[in-house]
C-alpha cells in the first residue's frame, strides 16, 4: 500500500541525495496507486487518476469523490475493521523505518571510518549524522501522510542531508590528496582519488546489502497487509467501481 512510500524514507541514503527501499511490492507483493493521510477518525486515500481519486474511510462509512456510498451491515463492519487494523499497522511500519534510518547512519559511519579521516572531521561527521538522524526520526514519528515522503518533499530533505554531510567528507579527502601530491607522493594521491570514486559508485550497493537485515521485519508485515487487501475485496465505490485501495500481486 502507501507503506511503500513510507518505507522509502526509512532507507534514506544519507549521501548522494538519493532514496532506497526494501520495496513492499517485492517482499509482500503489495501495491497501491493511492497516497494515504491519517486524520482524526478518518483514512483519506487520494491519487491523480483514475476515479475515484479521493476515498474517505471513517468508522464504517465510505465516501468516494465527495459522494457517500451506501453500505450494508457486513461492509460497514469490514471497513471499520480495515480502518482499525491499518491504524494498528502504521506504528509497526514506522518501527521498520526507524531501524532503516539507523542502518543507513551506521553504514555512512562505517564508510567514513574506512577513509582515515582526521579526528576533527570524524567528530564533526558524527555530530552531523546524529543531528540529521534525530531530525529524521522526529519527522517520521510526526508524519501522518505519505505525501511527506515523495516527490519534491523527499528530494528536498534528502538533498539537505547530503549537503550537510558530503562536503565535509569531500573536503577532508581533498585535503589529504593535496597534501600527498604536494609532498610528492603521487601514488597516495591517486589512491585517495580511487577511494573517493569507490565511495561514490559503490556505496549504494553496499547500503542495499546491509539493508537486507530489514527483510524479516518487512516480511512480518505481509500477513497483515494481505488481510487488509482481503477486507476491502468486494466493496464498491460510487458508480459501482471496485474500491481497490490495495492490490496483492499473485
Amino acid at each position: 500500500m502507501c507503506f511503500n512510500r513510507l518505507l522509502v524514507v526509512g532507507m534514506l541514503v544519507l549521501t548522494a541525495g538519493s532514496l532506497h527501499a526494501q520495496d513492499l511490492s517485492q517482499v509482500c507483493h503489495a501495491t497501491s496507486s493511492y497516497d494515504l493521510t491519517l486524520q482524526q477518525g478518518q483514512l483519506i486515500f487520494d491519487r491523480a487518476q483514475p476515479a475515484p481519486t479521493r476515498v474517505v474511510v471513517g468508522s464504517g462509512t465510505l465516501q468516494t469523490d465527495g459522494q457517500n456510498v451506501p453500505l450494508n451491515a457486513e461492509d460497514q463492519d469490514r471497513l471499520a475493521l480495515f480502518q482499525r487494523e491499518l491504524l494498528a499497522l502504521v506504528p509497526r511500519v514506522k518501527v521498520v523505518i526507524h531501524r532503516g534510518v539507523d542502518v543507513a547512519v551506521q553504514t555512512v559511519q562505517q564508510e567514513a571510518d574506512s577513509l582515515n579521516l582526521d579526528a576533527g572531521t570524524q567528530a564533526e561527521l558524527q555530530r552531523r549524522l546524529a543531528t540529521d538522524a534525530a531530525n529524521l526520526h522526529q519527522r517520521v514519528a510526526a508524519s501522518q501522510s505519505t505525501h511527506d515522503w515523495h516527490g519534491d518533499a523527499a528530494n528536498q530533505y534528502a538533498n539537505q542531508i547530503a549537503g550537510d554531510i558530503a562536503p565535509l567528507i569531500a573536503s577532508a579527502m581533498g585535503q589529504q590528496a593535496l597534501s600527498a601530491a604536494m609532498s610528492g607522493d603521487l601514488q597516495q594521491a591517486a589512491a585517495l582519488r580511487d577511494q573517493a570514486s569507490d565511495l561514490t559508485t559503490g556505496f549504494q550497493a553496499r547500503l542495499q546489502q546491509r539493508l537486507q537485515v530489514l527483510r524479516p521485519d518487512i516480511q512480518a508485515l505481509c500477513p497483515d497487509i494481505q488481510r487488509l487487501a482481503a477486507l476491502q475485496q468486494g466493496i464498491r465505490a460510487s458508480h459501482g467501481r471496485p474500491l481497490n485501495l490495495l492490490q496483492i500481486e499473485q
